[in-house]
């Protein structure tokens, strides 16, 4: 099933929908600043492991998640004074930051270190969804693992509907994905170069 909704500006109803789905367990495919994600509550532990098996992904590879503000990321991460300085430089935006968890983290989304990532996308839906939702959502690319990001609902719908219940339509949008910097410590590590610009990293 898709939804539409207007990207510049969500209709609460229709955002209500989307969390009335995500409340009863759901999992969705939505827009983010980059490319469409695949996500459910970070709390639904039968959701995460569905999400696996809909990405085909090894366990080991723990999925990031997306929150709607620094004081909502300091919840559920350890936020040193440097790591605050620069995700207020660059978020909203299209990165992924690597910090260490806090102990209300689900263990399905930590790393043996004891770390997650975490997103605040430039995308006015999926930050509605999570605002009314009342805690994050799995963010992860809607494609199997291995294969293209994609960009265009209708082919999330195509390729993945079966085994979603919802797809929510933000319009076309790239195929590109987060970059991934890593804020454990004082200097930031580049773990993926994607659609942010690292060169602030050197």
């Amino acid at each position: 099933m898709i939804l539409e909704i207007n990207p510049e500006n969500p209709q609460p109803r229709l955002v209500a929908r989307v969390v009335e789905i995500l409340g009863k367990g759901g999992i969705i495919a939505y827009p983010t600043d980059t490319t469409y994600g695949i996500g459910c509550s970070i709390f639904n532990k039968k959701g995460i492991e569905r999400i696996y098996l809909i990405k085909q992904r090894e366990k080991k590879k723990p999925f990031s998640f997306i929150c709607t503000d620094l004081s909502e990321v300091a919840r559920y991460t350890k936020v040193s004074n440097y790591a605050f300085r620069v995700m207020k430089r660059h978020l909203p935006g299209p990165y992924t930051f690597v910090l260490d968890a806090t102990s209300i983290v689900p263990d399905l989304l930590v790393t043996r270190q004891k770390t997650v990532g975490i997103r605040i996308p430039a995308n006015n839906i999926c930050l509605a969804i999570v605002r009314e939702l009342g805690h994050p959502i799995i963010t992860t690319s809607a494609n199997r693992s291995g294969e293209e990001p994609i960009g265009d609902p209708f082919l999330v719908e195509e390729e993945l509907g079966s085994q979603l219940d919802l797809v929510v339509d933000g319009g076309i949008l790239s195929a590109n994905v987060s970059s991934v910097v890593s804020l454990i410590g004082d200097t930031p590590s580049v773990l993926r170069v994607g659609a942010g610009d690292v060169g602030w990293c050197d």
